[in-house]
């Protein structure tokens, strides 16, 4: 467990209203306790498809509690630019993490754990852990 500080959560989605809305989902399914700091970073600063740094950068900011950064990303390239921004070491907060995880499941799964006080490593860990979710 944290020492009070909660871990913020990063959602990069190529779109911004998928970021957005499995934000929403995601604190939604959280209930209604204490609410983990949770941003959308989806598309690009012009409103289109992509991923941004910049975007990603503030978000982070954004969410940083003390407790760490936890960033769940849904493509490719959106992995490539969280990559590079870790890579700058001065880009993003410290303590931050790129989550191999799915995206919807992984992001409730994380925002869930993240909002009972739990440590980067068990938010990551129930994030990963979304992978195996079966639907059959």
């Amino acid at each position: 467990m944290s020492d009070g500080k909660l871990v913020g959560i990063v959602l990069v989605s190529h779109s911004a209203a998928v970021a957005e809305s499995v934000a929403e989902l995601a604190k939604g399914l959280a209930g209604g306790g204490t609410e983990a700091p949770v941003a959308p970073a989806g598309g690009t600063e012009g409103g289109g498809l992509g991923t941004s740094a910049e975007l990603i950068a503030a978000a982070a900011a954004a969410v940083d509690r003390g407790a760490g950064v936890a960033v769940l990303t849904d493509l490719g390239s959106a992995v490539l630019t969280v990559k590079a921004l870790l890579a700058e070491g001065d880009e993003l907060p410290g303590n931050t993490r790129l989550v191999d995880a799915p995206f919807v499941e992984g992001a409730v799964a994380a925002v869930v754990t993240a909002a009972t006080g739990a440590d980067l490593a068990a938010v990551e860990a129930a994030a990963v852990e979304a992978y195996t979710y079966r639907k059959v």
